[in-house]
């Protein structure tokens, strides 16, 4: 033993060093992300998470599912008439956003695997989409899929170029 105590600094530190060994191994295995938090990620869909937040849709969205969103990017939000993303934003305009918000989502985990040329799926807002494969090339309604297949814990999401605009 030394009388400075550095024999005992040495076993306090081996005493210890399992212990953070130990914490380091057991954390919890990282949770998937849903489908919302796929979105959030994403730098190129926050216009489309502040508009599932105004309509009020992130509880749903991060529900069992599954769900299948065709997510436009900011671009595409971008290319609508100017005015129309701030106006429906506004609190007045609550159901006109939830009504093209649902538009772009299917119930049911479909990947572009699964998808035909001239396959029609319904929505949550309640009408069809038209999927139009061509050299490989995956449409909804005229938008492309630019990504597909992102999964998250509870569906998956394709990255669309256009925002989809139910009939009236």
């Amino acid at each position: 033993m030394a009388c400075n105590g550095e024999a005992e600094k040495k076993t306090e530190e081996t005493a210890t060093a399992p212990v953070v060994k130990n914490d380091s191994t057991t954390k919890p295995a990282e949770v998937a992300k849903d489908v919302v938090d796929i979105a959030i990620g994403s730098a190129d869909h926050s216009t489309l998470v502040t508009a599932v937040k105004a309509a009020g849709l992130v509880e749903t969205l991060k529900g069992a599912g599954p769900f299948t969103i065709f997510a436009p990017t900011n671009a595409a939000f971008a290319a609508l008439p100017a005015g129309t993303v701030d106006g429906l934003l506004k609190a007045e305009k609550k159901a006109d956003l939830t009504n093209i918000l649902t538009y772009h989502v299917v119930a049911g985990n479909v990947k572009a695997a699964d998808l035909k040329d001239g396959q029609v799926v319904k929505t949550l807002q309640g009408t069809d989409l038209k999927v139009t494969i061509k050299d490989g090339k995956v449409a909804i309604n005229g938008a492309n899929v630019t990504t597909a297949d992102l999964a998250g814990s509870n569906g998956v999401i394709h990255v669309i170029d256009a925002v989809l605009m139910p009939k009236k």
